[in-house]
């Protein structure tokens, strides 16, 4: 009985959060929302149901112009059609090696509507990731953009391919192409398609920074998982949103879901860049900012004189996730942009496990947050038993509206009491909010004592001198494990090994100094900014 009450509890404030939100305009509406998207999937049924409701109003802006709801869903139509009259449908693989643009979208969708599974590769992967990925996955379709042709011809030539997008820099279609994806579209009636007996699902991909990526299916999702994403961030129906996150990667594909979800324009750019991100969020106006924290350390990095050029006044959202912030970031974006910073800690596997929104930052900046409805978050000793003292560090595990069953190679995550593994190790204060702690794998025992790399790398990262840093514990022939610092100064500082040794020294203890301090001129990161530690201690990095 306690269960059930607790289940209506979150139902009901689930649906007041989409109701704020405008997600849910009355019955009629909600049950046509659901209908569109039990019968096409998440992304085809959210296009349909706004091409519905909101025709005319400008879906997605890239560098190809802007893009209606009633445009978008006749492209996906098309496409959909096109690749039925192939032969394509449920039981195929659609591979996506995309960067952010309307054909990306496109195929998402598209590929609902037929019941096939997309495949989000990462646009920073090496010819053997992706040909592992591919062959594992079992990919029947590949649709990639022209720049990559030099990588995919590593996939199976029996794969059937399409071009989305010509040339590197091109703001053109290839269309005098036969794989051409644009001309599929145009040569292919956008007559309204039946459903699938059952709608095509996704897969994301791990980050694979220690090896070939796993694929983690997403499963079916619950029609409240948007009030999760909006219990914590008020995101509002008719905005406009600059996306900069990479779609394939688990932060902009659900920003993007939920943009279209509320009738959202989409700003969309192929590549970032610091400067046309700012361009971009004053000339439309934009009042969503999305960006995962290397990009938001890219923008803060920009001379003032350029930050100061555009008006950003109009972002009521500045959304960051997809790797760990370090608190001198958060302070400085809560200083550029003001109280309108929030961060969302979460995983492929498991999408949100909390969100820090900026009265939660402005309390502490070290702080995940507090999980939203429909999310549980619990942490666990080595033995499995549930920690609830505050200040006591344990496994993180989560649960919530998404569902995994597990990664495609049929390997899965720890589960205690219903809920998933985090991997990462994290504690609660006095006031129920989440700090994580660092991963559970990455604790070093110095000379018999615990340390956390991710606690050196935040204070490290603090100082005046430092623009980033990772810390990573290695072999030690005495004392078991050290630390060590790989830092990337500030341009034209001149500060030194010692010089970090003694910072941290001031303010940790002695066992927490860093063995060795290595300067480089950049961190090696993965697409999505996480940082290739393996790279770092192979000294492949210089």
């Amino acid at each position: 009985m306690a269960a059930t009450a607790d289940r209506l509890k979150v139902t009901a404030r689930s649906l007041k959060v989409l109701r704020e939100a405008g997600l849910s305009g009355g019955l009629a509406d909600g049950v046509r929302s659901a209908k569109m998207v039990k019968t096409y999937g998440p992304f085809a049924g959210i296009i349909e149901t706004a091409a519905l409701r909101d025709a005319d109003a400008v879906a997605i802006t890239d560098e190809m112009g802007d893009l209606t709801f009633a445009e978008l869903n006749a492209r996906v139509n098309a496409l959909a059609r096109g690749w039925t009259e192939a032969g394509f449908g449920r039981g195929d693989v659609v591979a996506v090696l995309c960067r952010d643009h309307r054909g990306l979208i496109t195929v998402l969708a598209a590929a609902g509507k037929i019941g096939a599974q997309t495949l989000l590769m990462n646009t920073g992967f090496a010819k053997p990731q992706l040909a592992d990925v591919a062959h594992r996955e079992k990919v029947s379709v590949l649709v990639y953009d022209e720049e990559f042709s030099g990588l995919v011809d590593a996939i199976d030539p029996r794969v059937r391919r399409y071009v989305a997008w010509g040339g590197a820099d091109s703001a053109a279609h290839p269309d005098d192409a036969d794989s051409s994806l644009e001309r599929l579209i145009r040569s292919t009636s956008s007559a309204p398609v039946s459903g699938p007996p059952q709608p095509g699902g996704l897969t994301l991909l791990t980050s694979g920074t220690t090896g070939t990526p796993k694929g983690a299916p997403r499963g079916k999702t619950s029609p409240l998982f948007s009030a999760q994403l909006l219990d914590r961030v008020p995101r509002r129906r008719g905005e406009t949103c600059m996306l900069a996150a990479p779609i394939f990667h688990g932060t902009g594909l659900g920003q993007a879901v939920l943009s279209l979800a509320l009738g959202n324009r989409l700003v969309l750019r192929r590549k970032f860049d610091a400067e046309e991100t700012l361009r971009a969020v004053a000339n439309y106006r934009c009042s969503v900012l999305v960006v995962v924290p290397t990009m938001l350390q890219r923008i803060l990095a920009l001379r003032e004189e350029i930050r100061t050029r555009y008006d950003t006044s109009s972002l009521r959202i500045v959304f960051v996730s997809g790797s760990a912030m370090a608190p001198d970031l958060v302070t400085r974006a809560l200083d550029e942009f003001g109280p309108v910073l929030y961060n969302l800690y979460g995983s492929t596997e498991l999408a949100v496990m909390t969100v820090a929104m900026p009265e939660d930052l402005l309390h502490d900046p070290r702080t995940a947050g507090r999980p939203p409805v429909g999310c549980s978050v619990r942490l666990y000793d080595t033995d499995g038993n549930q920690i609830t003292a505050p200040n006591t560090i344990g496994r993180i595990f989560a649960g919530s509206n998404i569902s995994f069953s597990g990664y495609t190679d049929g390997r899965g995550k720890e589960v205690i009491d219903g809920l998933l593994s985090a991997g990462d190790v994290g504690h609660f204060d006095e006031t129920g909010r989440l700090y994580v702690d660092g991963r559970d794998d990455d604790m070093v025992i110095c000379g018999g004592e615990n340390v956390y790399p991710l606690e050196v790398e935040n204070l490290i990262c603090g100082h005046p001198d430092v623009d980033e840093v990772a810390v990573i514990g290695v072999d030690d022939p005495d004392f078991g494990q050290r630390l060590n610092a790989y830092v990337v100064p500030v341009e034209g500082s001149a500060i030194s090994p010692e010089d970090i040794k003694d910072y941290v020294r001031a303010n940790l203890a002695r066992y927490k100094v860093p063995r060795d301090v290595e300067f480089l001129d950049a961190l090696p990161r993965n697409a999505t900014g996480k940082v290739l530690r393996a790279q770092l201690i192979g000294g492949a990095v210089k």
